[in-house]
């Protein structure tokens, strides 16, 4: 295929990762604010004084806060805090996915319980913690007494996998409770046989496919 006449072929650009970070001869601003090695405020210079003093200590100047006027560097071993920045990631992420949540209806039938509960234990069984809520329909609202005997006994059944945090609490239609996981050792499964493999997002979408068909059903025997 003939080239155009005034190509010049094509120029390979590679988009940097808003997580790429600059280090040593990749800092070329004019000037930067400078952190030593222990944390102390060196003051502003030049990259290249600063660049010197980090090669001195057998480190990395490494640029922590670029939107900052000037620029915010501090002299470090790289390795180390790419592999700090690494671990506090995961550890976010685990935080952010360690709360589940199972819905019950005063109208929940034993065999829906129990299906519930085996749930919740494979969510404690894999640490993460649960949130049992219930939630008042209609005429539900007048007899809220059975709401909370529901979650009540939903503790009490799980309580060889974990234990509640408090009593159950109400926020306008929906009353609430959060179990923690027991320590590994001190876990036993009444519902499930054995501890399995989660696929979280079924797991939820199943409960919330669960919760529409009671619903269903409500709203035809009305």
């Amino acid at each position: 295929m003939a080239a155009y006449p005034f190509s010049r072929g094509k120029r390979n650009f590679q988009r940097r990762s808003k997580n790429y970070i600059r280090k040593n001869e990749r800092i070329r601003c004019p000037e930067i604010r400078v952190i030593g090695p222990s944390g102390k405020m060196i003051g502003v210079m030049n990259p290249r004084d600063a660049l010197k003093l980090a090669k001195d200590a057998g480190l990395d100047l490494v640029e922590v806060s670029p939107s900052a006027r000037p620029p915010v560097c501090r002299i470090l071993d790289f390795g180390k805090f790419k592999y700090e920045l690494s671990k506090k990631k995961k550890d976010t992420a685990k935080t952010v996915n360690r709360l589940k949540e199972i819905k019950f209806r005063v109208s929940t039938g034993q065999h829906d319980y129990e299906t519930k509960l085996r749930r919740a234990e494979q969510f404690l069984a894999h640490g993460h913690k649960v949130k049992l809520t219930l939630t008042f329909r209609g005429r539900e609202m007048e007899h809220q007494n059975l709401g909370y005997k529901v979650l009540q006994k939903s503790v009490a059944d799980l309580d060889t996998m974990g234990s509640a945090d408090s009593d159950p609490r109400k926020a306008g239609r929906n009353l609430s409770v959060m179990v923690a996981p027991l320590p590994k050792q001190k876990q036993q499964l009444k519902f499930s046989k054995k501890v399995e493999e989660l696929a979280d997002d079924e797991e939820e979408i199943h409960e919330e496919e669960i919760d529409l068909e009671e619903e269903n059903e409500e709203d035809g025997k009305k």
